[in-house]
């Protein structure tokens, strides 16, 4: 249970590293949405290639997630 909550604690402080895109392999997309804003990441074989996130604009929070 320390050494989880040790490496968690590490992985929260240290700095992303993004990869570059390979062509011939698939990507996955993790997205999530909430009233206030929306989010989501690019990742490729475990790596992330990109992160993105926005919050709504008054108009868009009457949609429905």
């Amino acid at each position: 249970c320390e050494e989880s909550f040790q490496t968690l604690k590490e992985r929260l402080v240290s700095a992303p590293i993004l990869s570059l895109p390979n062509g011939l392999e698939g990507f996955v997309v993790y997205c999530d949405a909430s009233r206030i804003g929306l989010g989501c990441v690019l990742m490729q074989s475990g790596n992330v290639i990109a992160y993105a996130s926005r919050q709504l604009k008054v108009h868009e929070k009457n949609y429905p997630t």
